[in-house]
């Protein structure tokens, strides 16, 4: 803390400057918290393929792994979703984290004991799977619900950012330390992560959360979710385009990137380059965001998904090491201008006691066809050839994307402000984003 001397020369201490009103102890917390877990989840990742190879598996076993995990994300999304609307949201989150610790911590055990059998790390994975399910949901809606007033956006962007570097510090870290130290101790690592931002996460504080009202049971809730989720036009496009285009791109960066990179790069290293330039897009994407406020949320965010395709393309012609990662970065950028904006969509239009079951349809959008469209990758590429798939990966961005943009809510929701939001009553608030286009004076959604 500086000092400086007032007007009769005394010493005078100067105040440090306060936090902003959003970035609340809840907010802080929530931060924290997903730093640490991403740092040691990136760098688990990596650990986890390497402790299959390491068994003398091959890549067909390491996929098996990764299915694993995702298959339970997948079945239990919703579910997770309507358990995070119905009990306190912190609750949901520091049980997962500890169901995580727990399946984290016996892979750890069986790769540092000696020799895992690929079923018992099948089995882990998908328990480490089945805590992200109940996870995700939770933790967007409290997120969601802890952030208020115009500079929900920003807050959104300083989250993201935070994330994002996180991920490309664990990444990093996390394969420098399989290298130096072994999978087995990544593990634990990681495990040890998940304690202490269940820890964390333990202490938030939902007071300001309403309670909830009595419902009709689990099954009420997710035929209410999904109620929540069809009437809305602009929010069951915008998940069911990004059904394809994650899986797309998914496939695309999983499956041909490495190959392109082995063929015609140079390996590995210039795709791990290319990754991280990928990486630190986001991070700069992040960091507009937190200065830019597009008026019209989701015409913005729709139009920065087209640079997604881009990397497909670079990878059919191919362009060299230093264009693909211009390419990478640019499309990094991009998909955060689209996440912060989405983000502030959701928290904008969607009901507080809503929020977690809104959220697991969009985490179920983003990988309900992710397993398929890489399952279809190899079969793609021997029927057409990769050039060919790669260019109708991104062929299929582009023209879902296209698709999106004739939705008139997807083209005309409005970022709501301060002087707006106080001229609707509540009840409208809750409503926005429901109606038809000629609505056009209702909470300042069309502009």
């Amino acid at each position: 803390m500086t000092s400086a001397a007032d007007s009769a020369g005394r010493p005078r201490r100067t105040r440090r400057p306060r936090r902003p009103d959003w970035a609340d102890r809840n907010y802080t917390l929530l931060a924290a918290a997903a730093v640490v877990t991403n740092l040691g989840s990136h760098g688990a990742l990596i650990a986890a393929a390497f402790a299959v190879l390491d068994t003398g598996g091959d890549g067909g076993d390491v996929g098996l792994v990764a299915a694993a995990r995702t298959l339970p994300l997948v079945l239990f999304l919703l579910i997770g979703g309507a358990v995070a609307d119905r009990l306190p949201r912190h609750r949901v989150m520091v049980a997962a984290n500890a169901l995580n610790f727990l399946s984290q911590g016996a892979f750890a055990a069986l790769v540092l004991g000696g020799e895992p059998r690929l079923w018992q790390m099948m089995l882990l994975a998908a328990l480490g799977g089945t805590g992200q399910a109940f996870f995700s949901p939770a933790a967007e809606g409290m997120l969601m619900s802890s952030v208020s007033g115009e500079q929900a956006s920003r807050a959104f962007a300083l989250f993201r950012m935070a994330m994002q570097g996180a991920a490309l510090g664990g990444a990093a870290l996390g394969g420098a330390m399989v290298a130096a130290i072994g999978p087995g101790w990544v593990l634990a690592v990681d495990a040890v992560a998940f304690a202490v931002a269940g820890s964390l996460r333990s202490f938030l504080d939902v007071s300001h959360i309403p309670p909830r009202e009595p419902g009709g049971g689990l099954l009420a809730d997710l035929r209410d979710g999904r109620r929540e989720f069809t009437g809305r036009p602009w929010l069951w496009t915008i998940v069911a385009q990004f059904s394809v285009v994650v899986a797309v791109v998914g496939a695309a960066e999983s499956v041909y990137g490495p190959l392109v990179a082995r063929d015609s790069l140079g390996g590995a290293g210039p795709w791990g380059l290319a990754l991280g330039a990928f990486g630190a897009g986001t991070v700069g994407g992040a960091l507009l965001m937190t200065r830019w406020k597009p008026r019209r949320l989701l015409l913005a965010g729709t139009l920065c998904v087209f640079p997604l395709a881009a990397p497909s393309a670079a990878l059919a012609v191919p362009l060299p090491v230093g264009g693909l990662c211009a390419v990478m970065f640019v499309t990094g950028v991009a998909i955060e201008v689209f996440g912060v904006s989405w983000m502030t969509a959701l928290h904008q239009e969607i009901p507080e006691e809503k929020l977690s079951r809104v959220s697991a349809y969009d985490w179920f959008g983003s990988v309900a066809m992710v397993p398929l469209a890489t399952a279809l990758a190899g079969p793609a590429e021997r029927a057409v050839g990769r050039t060919t798939a790669l260019w109708g990966c991104a062929t299929l961005v582009v023209v879902v994307t296209v698709a999106v943009l004739f939705v008139p809510d997807v083209r005309n929701l409005t970022r709501r402000t301060k002087a707006v939001a106080q001229e609707v009553p509540e009840s409208g608030a809750a409503d926005a984003g429901r109606g038809s286009a000629d609505a056009e004076g209702s909470v300042g959604r069309l502009g």
